[in-house]
């Protein structure tokens, strides 16, 4: 038979081992600050760093975004979510691969096949109009909310995309030589998930990409400048903001050099 005094000093490691428990589950709860979000046919674990705004955290398919400076910095994996033919003799041919099954008559699959490549963008937290509006180059411009890259109107050597379109997937994507999957035009993916007016993702001078439809009409050409843009208020931008519409005529996404002053992306 314990006595009274036994049964009290039990009950008093008992609570402060319960109180310790509960402590420790506690600081698990919010350390580090991680965000999960699953697609369609894969997930991606995303670290928010301390101040990132709420528009940037819609890139899903980030493995990072944190601010450094004046910059939002986004790494990815440069990976598409979505099933595509090019999945085919990779690592995640099982889970991932598509036979092509769009509506392109002319489709011919191209001998590339889809690999991560680590993209690290920077981008300006607050853009601003650069005069000089450079020149887009060959290469990744921009990042979409799955992560894939965004590349500007031109094939290889600057050639139009006439013939380069009849490789592209039933997402409106392909690799290149180096595997690195992007899109030159709509990625028809997220505006199917997301819808035709939703943002898209960002140029590397920060300024958002949103889709072919604004206020329920259809952008073209006609309703843009030179650098295939117009400012107004959207979704996430209420109060007004420069962003570029990606349309169904060339240049597609980007025209005549960014509007903004551009950041930098390194691979």
């Amino acid at each position: 038979m314990l006595s009274a005094a036994s049964k009290s000093s039990i009950l008093l490691l008992l609570f402060s081992f319960a109180a310790f428990i509960a402590c420790q589950k506690s600081n698990d709860s919010v350390s580090p600050s991680i965000t999960t979000t699953t697609g369609t046919t894969s997930s991606t674990a995303t670290s928010i760093g301390t101040g990132v705004p709420d528009v940037y955290k819609k890139i899903y398919g980030a493995t990072e975004i944190y601010v450094e400076g004046t910059n939002i910095v986004i790494k990815t994996k440069g990976r598409p979510d979505h099933k595509s033919p090019y999945y085919q003799g990779t690592a995640w041919e099982s889970t991932l691969y598509e036979s092509y099954n769009g509506t392109n008559t002319k489709y011919a699959i191209n001998p590339n096949r889809i690999a991560e490549v680590n993209l690290t963008f920077k981008i300006p937290m607050n853009p601003v109009v650069d005069a000089v509006h450079a020149e887009t180059p060959l290469g990744a411009i921009g990042v979409s909310l799955n992560g894939v890259a965004f590349f500007n109107q031109y094939a290889a050597q600057r050639a139009v995309l006439t013939n380069e379109i009849n490789g592209f997937d039933q997402y409106n994507g392909h690799p290149q030589q180096q595997g690195q999957y992007h899109y030159h035009i709509e990625p028809t993916y997220l505006t199917k998930a997301k819808g035709k007016d939703a943002l898209l993702g960002f140029l590397l001078d920060g300024f958002p990409v949103y889709g072919p439809v604004e206020n329920g009409k259809t952008i073209t050409n006609a309703d843009l400048d030179k650098y295939h843009g117009h400012t107004g208020a959207t979704a996430d931008y209420p109060n007004g903001i420069y962003h570029y519409h990606i349309t169904a005529e060339d240049p597609y996404l980007n025209g005549s050099g960014y509007y903004g002053k551009a950041g930098t992306v390194t691979q």
